[in-house]
């Protein structure tokens, strides 16, 4: 299996915006924006008309051609017409551009297969890589180079951090960090992948596979361009790290609206949950499932098994978790004898309440505050027959105090995984966000959490049968 290093496309020294505009609102425009609120590498406008171009305060000059620019250009993003396309490509190739980035949309997905065809054979001529076309581009959250048009103020950047995220449709993507950036989920890397021209899911998941800054490869797909590949590259990176796949066109019609979208064929759902499961990808239904995979996977380790056992102060929650996490086929954990008398015990000295129950789910009952949590989760974790513990904390009890957080640190010494979940509003949040700076994920419902759990023994189950 042949490396890909795509380094030249996620840590440019140089980009020129080709189709660059002064004209906001316009797709040119845009990429320029994004460019100069985070890059720090030379940025050249290329529009045939010449001239300059004002952007966010900065003043570029406008050259007719990349091949004008007087220095060397690593990275070009292309937003031309499609017709005019082949042509920059040549010029890019003259200039000894490494990668472009097709922004332009008018080639398979709107029945110019042909032209695709010729852009790519005129990139191949030259030995230049190829992101598109029909896509939003690329983003290395690392560094601020960023060709995505759309303005800050309608889609926010998500924060740096582990989790990279490719995605076929543009738009989804897009909106898929707008709603990383408001739930302060970090990420490494955000790939449009557009049509797929030349370097396809595949490729970008082989470069992520050995991407130090991603523990998480994520992503959306209507279909794979070459299934062999895909399932061989697919078993290979799951040794190294997570993947899950969102896959749309799971149905007939969404099939075939993927078809008209970029020229995907969707296939058969049932073969790519085959393969999923072959190629240890954890294949989600639906965008909150695939970052609640994701930030479990990100933030803690895989469980050694599927025992799970529950801490909570409300009884309601504990019954709905130990539901979900039965629904998805994993266990809820047998107490050892050893465990329930470390239970008995500290009842009998009056350190925990007699009317609690330490059955798993153990509930420490609504007036618990941070130390009983602490207590009952210590004997808990130190319990053999438990592989990964779910806290379920409702805030909405005055007796539960902030030591939750310090709590948490704390009980990270046993090494085992651990989910939190916090519903409710502002102050349940206000101690989330603490809770993950400690290096614990939290949720927002239970569902979440069994979200969480699932993907953590998955995951685990998955190694441990390499």
């Amino acid at each position: 299996m042949n490396e890909v290093n795509l380094d030249f496309l996620f840590y440019p020294e140089s980009v020129a915006v080709i189709g660059a505009s002064h004209v906001p609102g316009k797709v040119g425009n845009g990429i320029l924006r994004s460019l100069v609120n985070n890059f720090r590498g030379k940025i050249y406008a290329v529009n045939v008309k010449g001239g300059e171009i004002e952007v966010n305060g900065k003043k570029f000059k406008v050259y007719k051609s990349i091949k004008d620019v007087p220095d060397k250009v690593d990275v070009a993003v292309i937003a031309v017409p499609a017709k005019f396309v082949p042509e920059v490509i040549d010029e890019c190739g003259e200039k000894g551009v490494k990668g472009v980035v097709v922004i332009s949309a008018g080639f398979k997905e709107a029945g110019r297969a042909d032209l695709e065809e010729e852009l790519v054979k005129r990139a191949k001529k030259w030995g230049i890589r190829v992101v598109g076309p029909n896509c939003l581009g690329v983003t290395n959250l690392e560094n601020g180079f960023d060709c995505n048009f759309n303005p800050p103020e309608r889609q926010a950047r998500p924060k740096f951090g582990p989790i990279a995220f490719m995605s076929q449709s543009g738009a989804f993507g897009a909106a898929i960090l707008d709603w990383a950036a408001r739930h302060e989920v970090g990420m490494s890397k955000f790939i449009s992948l557009g049509n797929m021209a030349d370097l396809d899911e595949s490729d970008f998941m082989l470069y992520l596979k050995n991407d130090p800054k991603t523990k998480v490869i994520t992503a959306y797909i209507e279909g794979v361009k070459d299934g062999k590949k895909f399932f061989n590259v697919a078993k290979e990176t799951t040794k190294v790290k997570p993947v899950i796949v969102l896959k749309a066109g799971r149905t007939e019609a969404g099939a075939k609206a993927a078809a008209s979208h970029t020229g995907s064929l969707a296939g058969s759902y049932r073969i790519y949950e085959a393969v999923f499961e072959q190629t240890g990808i954890l294949a989600a239904k639906s965008m909150r499932q695939l970052f609640n995979y994701a930030k479990a996977l990100a933030m803690q380790k895989p469980a050694n098994g599927d025992r799970v056992a529950i801490v909570t102060n409300g009884g309601g929650a504990g019954v709905m978790m130990s539901d979900g996490l039965l629904e998805r086929g994993l266990k809820l954990a047998e107490l050892s004898e050893e465990t329930k008398d470390k239970f008995r015990k500290a009842i009998e000295e009056g350190k925990l309440p007699e009317h609690m129950s330490y059955a798993n789910p153990v509930d420490v009952i609504g007036d618990a505050p941070s130390s009983r949590y602490e207590l009952a989760i210590n004997y808990v974790l130190e319990d053999p027959n438990v592989d990964i513990l779910a806290v379920i904390a409702l805030f909405q009890s005055p007796a539960l105090d902030e030591g939750i957080v310090d709590v948490m640190d704390r009980v990270k010494k046993y090494g085992k995984p651990i989910v939190f979940i916090a519903p409710g509003g502002e102050f349940p949040e206000k101690i989330a966000r603490r809770i993950e700076k400690v290096g614990v994920p939290v949720f927002e419902t239970v569902e979440d959490g069994v979200d969480a759990v699932y993907a953590l023994v998955k995951y685990g189950k998955y190694l441990s049968e390499l």
